[in-house]
This record gives structure tokens, sequence and C-alpha cells, in this order.
């Protein structure tokens, strides 16, 4: 096996960005937030003025964004047209943003090669909500993350406070079944499990205990393909 392909899916808040950084420090690899991508073009809208209602309005602009991944300290950075948005994409909206955005087929076209190309290259961990359906459709390893609604819009509250972003448990827990239903709908690559997926229900209490499970799943699945 040359490139390792590990790919995570999963609705927002599940720990699919704190689990697949842990896993890939653990395995030595790469790993590749994809929801930041679709957070920067949703960045992007808002900043044009689209709202939310009207997201078909960013499609002839998308030649005006040039989006470029750096990998620094070990950190992936997300250049949007040579400025590093840092946290700013984390915002409340901008996961409503990333949502409608995401649903726009020509964005998906739009950072479709960016993803392939990384994985391509490196061994990586990718996660978003369509990784093992279309990105990384022959990943050795998809993996299927969820956790209950009130344990996932706990730790988004958490997250955003811990970035000096406070906002209430009610309007995240609100946000978040919206984008899920959202994502679910969606015609163009819904926020579903690939056939091949493992479910892995990341309601665990301790972060360790939820990584040492996670890396023995996805350890024994890479034994199966190797021997396969």
């Amino acid at each position: 096996m040359s490139h390792i392909q590990i790919a995570i899916d999963g609705p927002s808040g599940a720990g699919k960005s704190s689990l697949s950084k842990a896993v890939a420090k653990a395995m030595g690899i790469i790993y590749v937030d994809t929801g930041a991508l679709y957070r920067t073009v949703g960045y992007f809208a808002r900043s044009r003025g689209i709202t939310l209602d009207d997201m078909s309005a960013l499609v002839p602009l998308l030649g005006e964004i040039t989006i470029e991944v750096r990998y620094e300290n070990e950190v992936q950075c997300v250049y949007l047209n040579g400025e590093n948005l840092g946290d700013r994409i984390r915002e409340n909206e901008i996961s409503m943003y990333a949502s409608g955005v995401s649903a726009i087929p020509e964005v998906r076209a739009f950072l479709l090669d960016t993803q392939k190309d990384i994985a391509n290259k490196n061994s990586v961990i990718m996660d978003g909500r369509d990784i093992g359906t279309v990105i990384l459709p022959n990943a050795d390893v998809k993996i299927f993350l969820t956790a209950s609604n009130e344990v996932r819009a706990r730790r988004r509250v958490k997250e955003l406070a811990e970035k000096g972003m406070p906002v209430s448990y009610e309007e995240v827990l609100a946000d978040m079944i919206q984008r899920d239903e959202q994502d679910r709908s969606r015609d163009i690559a819904p926020a579903i499990a690939a056939p091949d997926a493992i479910h892995f229900d990341n309601s665990y209490e301790g972060f360790d205990e939820a990584l040492n499970a996670l890396l023995s799943v996805i350890q024994n699945a890479l034994q199966k393909e190797s021997r396969s």
C-alpha cells in the first residue's frame, strides 16, 4: 500500500475534525479539513453580500476565487485570494453558508480537484460530508462518524466559546438540525454514509477513549485491506 486514504464523513459536531487531526498525528499522515474549503467559499459569498436564500448568485463569481491550502507547523491553513482567514471561517453563520455553497454543483466541481490532488500526493485522513462517496470513493478506510444532537451541540458551543465566539446552545442546536436536513436532502452529493463505511458512534465523554477506539477500528480495517 503506497499512499493511505482514510475518509471520515458525518454531520457537523460529531467530532470529525478533532478526531481526524489526532488520528493523523498518531499515524504520521496529513489531515485535510475539507469543510474549511467550503467555509472559505461561504465566507467569500457573505463578503459579497450574497444571502442564504440566493446562493446561486455565487456561481458567476467563482472565477474571482483563488484558494490555496498550505501546511504551516503541521496545521492546515486555507488562503482566500492570498489571505489566511484563520478562525473567521469558524463563525456560526459561516457554517450555514458552507452548507449552502456545498449544495451548488459548480462549487463542488470547483473544489473537487484541489481535494483529490492532495490525497493523490500524500497519505491522508480527510473529513467532510461526502468524502467516502464522492471525493475518495476508493479510500482504504471509510468511517461514518455520528453522535447525538445534544452531544454535538454542546461540543460546538464549547468549541466556539474557546475561540472567543460565544453563542447559545439553543441557537447552535437549531442551526445544526437545520443544516443536517439541508445536507442530507440536497440533490448533489448528499451527506449520507457510503455503503461500505464503518459506522462509529462518537458519543464518548472522554476524548482519549474515543480516539483509541477509532484508531483501533482504522488499524483493524487497514490490516484487512492489506491482506485482501
